[in-house]
């Protein structure tokens, strides 16, 4: 049997047995996962054909990389069935516009069919409840009956609470906390305009301050018109929209320590500019990675420090720094842009709108 990475070399060659072996079969293991959840063999356009080819091409896209950046823990089977659940559901997306609609309990338990799949989804949870205002109460509500799998009863004799009362605050939680959550980051396209416009998703996501899992930066537009920038202003300011990159550039975004890059910008430096799963800190494919969900400003400075070294050490790259650590990490351009003072004088790293 082949290596997962012998079998991503066969699928970047376009190998045909490769194709037949591995592709379609961990692709069909997938479809049928999702069409068990939601019947995609009884819906228009939604065959296991017409997926899978809309997977195959955004992979060939991306020359394979995706496959590449998955944990070492996770198996290629498990990566690529992950990734064909975001397909699945954009495809379902489209689908609720033109026929009907989904549930999005029903999208949440897609994080259930496999292990590594449920612990990825445990460790979203957690971090959400860090930072989430939260009690201790509502913590371990959560805790119990999302990630542990206990009943309201059970709950309830550990809180001395009445079952009606935890199932009540269950509900009140999950509808305030977690499902805005995964519905904002994790219900997204993946680059296919067929399915989704993504700079419809990117503006409107910053037109919400970049409120996002691991980056509060914004991204970015193509079209912006920078004929109307002065040559100082295209030096020192970074755009507000970043979809594409030159060579020599590297996005910078906010992170969280344990490298989860699930929406926002550290979402799209993961697709597209090779952040890497698991890694919080520091350059990653075109992307360098600043942590800031780990505590007060004071703990985000050594880390601001140890960029501007590295930008200084590598003058042949330009460092595009995004509002990091503004929005969910809870700080102001006010308190962020002092960290950056170094930075101003710096020519290879540019700074947002009113940081320099």
């Amino acid at each position: 049997m082949a290596s997962d990475n012998e079998i991503i070399e066969g699928f970047r060659r376009g190998d045909s047995y490769y194709f037949r072996q591995y592709f379609y079969e961990y692709c069909q293991a997938a479809y049928y996962i999702f069409d068990k959840k939601y019947e995609l063999s009884k819906k228009e356009n939604l065959d296991f054909l017409s997926l899978a080819h809309q997977y195959a091409i955004y992979l060939m896209e991306h020359d394979w990389k995706p496959l590449e950046d998955r944990s070492p823990t996770v198996s290629l089977r498990t990566w690529m069935i992950n990734g064909f659940r975001f397909v699945v559901l954009d495809a379902l997306k489209w689908y609720r516009r033109e026929y009907g609609s989904i549930t999005f309990d029903d999208y949440l338990r897609t994080f259930d069919m496999t292990s590594d799949l449920r612990l990825q989804f445990n460790s979203m949870i957690e971090d959400v409840c860090d930072h989430a205002p939260l009690n201790r109460k509502d913590r371990m509500i959560i805790h119990m009956m999302l990630l542990r799998g206990f009943k309201g009863t059970e709950v309830a004799l550990q809180l001395d609470m009445t079952p009606s009362a935890v199932s009540q605050r269950y509900k009140k939680l999950k509808e305030q906390f977690i499902v805005p959550y995964f519905k904002k980051f994790f219900d997204m396209d993946l680059d296919m305009p067929e399915v989704m416009d993504e700079r419809a998703i990117v503006c409107a996501e910053t037109a919400e301050t970049g409120i996002m899992y691991t980056t509060e930066a914004p991204m970015a537009c193509n079209e912006m018109d920078y004929s109307k920038i002065s040559d100082m202003e295209k030096k020192r300011t970074t755009p507000e929209f970043i979809t594409e990159l030159q060579p020599n550039e590297i996005f910078v975004f906010g992170s969280n320590l344990r490298g989860m890059h699930g929406g926002g910008a550290a979402y799209i430096a993961y697709r597209k500019f090779g952040a890497v799963m698991g890694q919080g800190v520091g350059l990653q494919g075109q992307s360098y990675a600043i942590p800031t969900m780990q505590g007060g400003v004071e703990t985000i400075k050594p880390y601001v420090d140890e960029f501007i070294a590295f930008a200084k050490a590598h003058q042949n790259m330009t460092f595009l720094v995004t509002r990091i650590g503004c929005g969910i990490a809870g700080f102001t351009d006010e308190e962020i842009a002092p960290l950056f003072e170094e930075a101003r004088n710096i020519d290879n790293i540019v700074l947002p709108p009113g940081w320099g």
